[in-house]
C-alpha cells in the first residue's frame, strides 16, 4: 500500500522485510548453495564430538582399551581436519555475500537517490540519508554474511542433538527441554523491546548525524558568529538522546542473557543431579551421561545464540525498515518518457509555457497562475520581477525538478513529460547564481558537461569562458583540485568555470539564474563576456537581478505574483512606464546611494590618512 501524501509504501512484517532482504543474494545462490553444504557438514563433524568423548571414556574406564582409544582419536583428528575445511569454505563464503549484498544495496539506494524528485530532498536531511547508507546498511552485513549460516547451524546442530539425546535417554531430555518454554516467552517479550529500542536509538543518530552535517556544511558561519559551542551542544544533545537508548537497550539485552544463563545453568545442574542418581541405580553408565551432558551442552549453546541472534534480528528489522523506506519512496516527477520517448532527441530551443499552475506543496501559495510565454528558437528571454514573483520557479519546471499542478510545457511543441528526464536534461543547461564544483580537479569539473570530451575540447571550452588564463596560473593548472564546493577558487573562477562547463555541454537551451548577482564589478565583466559567447546561438532564459545586464535581451518579461503583467523590449518597458520602469528606478537609486557610501568612505579613509 503506497501512502498518498509522499509515495511511500506502509511498513512491512519484519519477516516480510528480511524475505526482501534475502532476495538481494539470488544473483550468487550458486555460492550460497557451497556455503550452505559447508555449513551442514561442519555442523555434522561436530556433533561427533561428543560421542567420541563417550566412547574414549568407555575405552579408558568403564572397557579399558587402549587401541579402541587409539582409533576413536585418529578418527576425531579426521573429523577436526575435515570440520576446519568446510568451517573456512563455509565462513569465506557466507561473509562475501554479506558484503556483496551490502554493496549492491548501497548502489541501489544511490542509484535510487539519484532519481527522487527535487521535493523529497527538501523534506529530508541530507546526513540522515548519509546515516541510513552507511550505519543502517553496514548493519544488515553481519545479518546476511553471518547470522543466517550462523542460525542455520545451530537449527541443525540442536535438532540433530535433541534426537540423540532422546536415544540416549528420554527421560532426562524431558528435564532438559522443561526449560525451553520459559527461554522462548523470553526471547519474544525481550526482543520487541529490542526492536523498538533499536530502531529509536537508529532514527537518533540519523538525526545526529542531519545535525553534524549541516553544521560542516555551514562551518564559516557557525564560526563568523562564533556559536561552536552552541552547535556542540546541540549536536551533543542528539549524541546524548541515541546514547540513552542503546544503554536501554543494552540493559534490556544484559537482562534476558542473564536470566537465559540462570535458566541454563540451574538445569544442567538438575541434569547432573538426577543422572548421578541414575548411575548410582545402574539406568545409565558414565560414557552415555557424557554424551547426554556434551550433547545437552551443544543444545543450551545453541540456544543461546539463537536468542543472541534474535536480538541482532530485531535490529536488523529496524534496519531494514528505514532502508526499504527509502527504496519504497516513488519520485513525484516520474520518468513517463523512457519507455514512450524516442532515442535521441534534438531540440531547435523553442519553449512554450501553456496556463501554468504551480505551488510547491499543496497547502502552499500559488507561485504560478495561469502563466503563458512562447520563447522562439535562438531567443534571449529575461525574466524579471520582485523577489517572490516566480522567476527560478519555471526554470525549475523547465528542468522538471518539479511538476506544475495544471496546464503544460512544451519543447518544440512536445510536452516534456513525453521526453525522459535524461532527453530533456541533455538539451539544457544551468549556470546559476552559486554554482556547484565537485572537489575534484578543475579538468574535472568543467568535463563533467560531457564525460568522453578530449582535453582539448575541455580547453577549448574554458578558452570561450575566458577561464584558461586564471587557470594556467595556478600550480597545477588543470590537475588543480578546487576543494568542497569550489572553495579554494574565487566567485569569479567558480563562474567561469560552470560556464566552461555549460560550453562544453553544448545545450540548445541556456538558463541564466542571476549568474552574475553575486560577484564584483570586475568578475561581472568577465563572466559577462564569457556569458555573451555561450549564448549565440541558443535560446537563453535569463533570471536578472541587475537589470542592467538584461538591456540587450530580445524580450524582458515582467513577473508579478506568478503573472506577467509587462513584456518587451528594455527601450519599451521604460516607456511604457510600469513596474519594470519603477523597479530600474529603485535600483539606480540603490546603486547610485551605493557609489556614494563607497565614495564617501574612501574620501574618509584618505582624511584620516593624511591627519597627524
Amino acid at each position: 500500500m503506497v501512502d498518498p501524501a509522499h509515495g511511500a509504501a506502509a511498513p512491512q512484517p519484519g519477516v516480510t522485510r528480511l524475505r526482501r532482504l534475502l532476495r538481494y543474494t539470488r544473483p550468487y545462490l550458486g555460492r550460497l548453495v557451497i556455503a550452505l553444504f559447508a555449513l551442514f557438514v561442519a555442523a555434522a563433524a561436530s556433533l561427533t564430538y561428543p560421542n567420541y568423548f563417550g566412547e574414549a571414556i568407555d575405552a579408558a574406564v568403564t572397557a579399558p582399551s587402549a587401541d579402541n582409544l587409539d582409533e576413536t582419536t585418529a578418527l576425531l583428528l579426521l573429523v577436526v581436519l575435515v570440520q576446519a575445511i568446510f568451517v573456512f569454505v563455509r565462513h569465506y563464503l557466507m561473509s562475501w555475500i554479506g558484503e556483496r549484498v551490502v554493496a549492491d544495496l548501497r548502489l541501489e539506494l544511490q542509484s535510487h537517490l539519484l532519481r527522487m524528485s527535487q521535493a523529497y530532498f527538501h523534506r529530508t536531511r541530507t546526513g540522515e540519508l548519509m546515516s541510513r547508507l552507511s550505519d543502517d546498511v553496514t548493519r544488515l552485513q553481519s545479518v546476511v554474511g553471518q547470522d543466517i549460516s550462523i542460525f542455520l547451524r545451530n537449527i541443525v546442530t540442536m535438532s540433530v542433538a535433541l534426537v540423540l539425546l532422546v536415544l540416549i535417554s528420554p527421560k532426562l531430555t524431558l528435564v532438559m527441554l522443561a526449560v525451553v518454554p520459559a527461554l522462548v516467552v523470553g526471547a519474544v517479550f525481550f526482543g520487541r523491546q529490542i526492536r523498538k529500542l533499536s530502531t529509536r536509538a537508529q532514527a537518533e543518530l540519523a538525526n545526529a548525524a542531519g545535525v553534524l552535517q549541516e553544521t560542516l556544511a555551514a562551518v564559516e558561519t557557525v564560526q563568523a558568529f562564533a556559536r561552536e559551542s552552541h552547535e556542540r551542544r546541540r549536536y551533543g544533545a542528539a549524541i546524548n538522546r541515541a546514547f540513552t537508548l542503546m544503554v536501554r537497550r543494552i540493559r534490556a539485552r544484559s537482562v534476558f542473557m542473564s536470566i537465559s544463563s540462570m535458566i541454563a545453568f540451574a538445569t544442567i545442574a538438575g541434569i547432573f543431579w538426577l543422572g548421578g542418581k541414575m548411575i548410582i541405580d545402574g539406568s545409565i553408565d558414565v560414557g552415555d551421561l557424557t554424551k547426554f551432558f556434551l550433547y545437552t551442552m551443544m543444545v543450551a549453546t545453541s540456544l543461546g545464540s539463537l536468542a543472541d541472534l534474535y536480538g541482532s534480528y530485531q535490529q536488523a528489522v529496524g534496519a531494514t525498515s528505514r532502508i526499504f523506506e527509502i527504496l519504497d519512496e516513488q519520485p513525484e516527477v516520474p520518468d513517463l518518457g523512457v519507455a514512450a520517448g524516442p532515442s535521441s532527441f534534438e531540440s531547435d530551443g523553442a519553449i512554450s509555457f501553456r496556463n501554468v499552475n504551480f505551488s510547491y506543496e499543496a497547502n502552499s501559495p500559488t507561485v504560478l497562475r495561469e502563466f503563458s510565454l512562447d520563447i522562439a528558437p535562438g531567443e534571449t528571454c529575461a525574466l524579471v520581477g520582485p523577489s517572490g514573483s516566480g522567476k527560478t520557479s519555471l526554470t525549475r519546471l523547465l528542468f522538471r525538478f518539479w511538476d506544475p499542478q495544471s496546464g503544460e510545457i512544451l519543447i518544440d511543441g512536445r510536452g516534456l513529460c513525453t521526453l525522459s528526464l535524461h532527453q530533456l536534461r541533455a538539451q539544457l543547461a544551468l549556470v546559476s547564481q552559486d554554482p556547484v564544483l565537485f572537489s575534484g580537479s578543475i579538468l574535472e569539473n568543467i568535463r563533467y558537461g560531457r564525460l568522453d570530451a578530449s582535453d582539448d575540447d575541455v580547453t577549448g571550452a574554458a578558452r570561450a569562458a575566458f577561464a584558461h588564463d586564471f587557470i594556467c596560473e595556478m600550480p597545477d593548472g588543470y590537475e588543480t583540485r578546487v576543494g568542497e564546493r569550489g572553495v579554494k577558487l574565487s566567485g569569479g573562477q567558480r563562474q567561469r568555470i560552470s560556464i566552461a562547463r555549460a560550453i562544453l555541454a553544448d545545450p540548445r537551451v541556456l538558463v541564466l539564474d542571476e549568474a552574475t548577482s553575486a560577484l564584483d564589478s570586475e568578475s561581472e565583466a568577465a563572466v559577462q563576456t564569457a556569458l555573451q559567447h555561450l549564448q549565440r546561438g541558443r535560446t537563453t532564459l535569463v533570471i536578472a537581478h541587475r537589470l542592467s545586464t538584461i538591456k540587450d535581451a530580445d524580450r524582458i518579461v515582467v513577473l508579478d505574483h506568478g503573472q506577467t503583467v509587462e513584456q518587451g523590449t528594455h527601450d519599451d518597458l521604460i516607456a511604457r512606464d510600469g513596474l519594470y520602469a519603477s523597479l530600474v528606478r529603485f535600483q539606480r537609486l540603490d546603486d547610485s546611494i551605493r557609489e556614494e557610501a563607497a565614495s564617501w568612505s574612501h574620501a574618509r579613509s584618505v582624511t584620516t590618512a593624511g591627519s597627524p
